[in-house]
C-alpha cells in the first residue's frame, strides 16, 4: 500500500519542484537580436508540448506569428487558456515566471522582445508626439497600438505594389516581419534597398534617416515596428 500511494504522489512531487531556468536557457526561445535596448527571441513550440519552467525578468511584447491556442501556467496561479490571432501584439509586465503549453495541432509561434531598460524608462515620459491613432494611404495603413515604457510599437500594412509616404526615424527600431516581406526601401541620399524577409524574421535598424517603403512583391506585406 505504501509503495503505491509513493508511486501516486510521483506526479504531484514533481509538480512541485519544477526547475525554472532563466529564458536563455529555455530550449524553445532562440536568442535573434541583443543589444543595450533589446533582446528578441524566436519561440516555437511544437503542436502539444510545453516550454520549461522560465522567467521573464523585463517587460516584453510579444509578436504572435500564425494563429495559436496556449495555455499560459504562471507559477503560483491557475492555467489560462489564450487563442491569439496572427500577427497579435501584446505588452507583458516582467518579473514572473511561467510554462507556455501549445494546445494546438500546429506550431506556436512568436517573436519575444524584452526591453532592457524597462526600469529606467518606466520613470521617463514619453516623447513620441503619437501614442495613438491610424494613417491610412493608397493600399495601405499604419496604425500606433500602444506605448509602454517609453517605446512605440506600430503595424504596417501594404498591398502589393503600395508605398508607405516619406517619414523619418529620429531613433533606433526593430522590424518583425509577421508575412513573408518583399520590400523595397528608398532612403533619401541612398537610393533603393531591396528587403526580403521570412514571416517571424527580425531585423535591428538604426536611426538618422527618412525613407519611403514599397511592397515589391505579390502578395500583402504586414509587418510590426517597435521604436525606441
Amino acid at each position: 500500500m505504501k509503495r503505491l500511494l509513493f508511486l501516486l504522489l510521483i506526479p504531484f512531487l514533481a509538480a512541485q519542484t519544477t526547475t525554472e531556468v532563466e529564458i536563455t536557457a529555455e530550449p524553445a526561445h532562440h536568442l535573434a537580436v541583443e543589444n543595450d535596448y533589446i533582446r528578441a527571441f524566436n519561440v516555437e513550440i511544437a503542436p502539444h508540448t510545453a516550454t520549461l519552467m522560465h522567467h521573464h525578468r523585463h517587460d516584453y511584447v510579444y509578436v504572435t506569428i500564425g494563429d495559436a491556442h496556449i495555455s499560459k501556467e504562471v507559477e503560483g496561479k491557475p492555467p489560462v487558456e489564450v487563442k491569439l490571432a496572427n500577427g497579435d501584439t501584446r505588452f507583458s509586465p516582467g518579473n514572473f515566471a511561467h510554462i507556455a503549453r501549445n494546445l494546438a495541432d500546429q506550431p506556436f509561434r512568436n517573436v519575444t522582445i524584452e526591453l532592457m531598460q524597462d526600469e529606467k524608462l518606466r520613470q521617463t515620459t514619453s516623447h513620441w508626439p503619437e501614442e495613438s491613432g491610424e494613417t491610412t494611404f493608397p493600399g495601405g495603413r499604419r496604425k500606433i497600438l500602444f506605448v509602454k515604457d517609453g517605446v512605440r510599437v506600430t503595424e504596417v500594412n501594404l498591398e502589393p505594389g503600395a508605398t508607405m509616404p516619406s517619414h523619418h526615424h529620429d531613433g533606433a527600431h526593430l522590424v518583425v516581419a509577421v508575412s513573408d516581406l518583399d520590400l523595397r526601401s528608398d532612403v533619401e541620399g541612398q537610393g533603393p534597398m531591396p528587403g526580403k524577409f521570412q514571416a517571424g524574421e527580425i531585423k535591428w535598424l538604426t536611426g538618422g534617416y527618412t525613407h519611403t517603403v514599397t511592397n515589391v512583391g505579390k502578395s500583402p506585406a504586414r509587418l510590426v515596428t517597435v521604436e525606441f
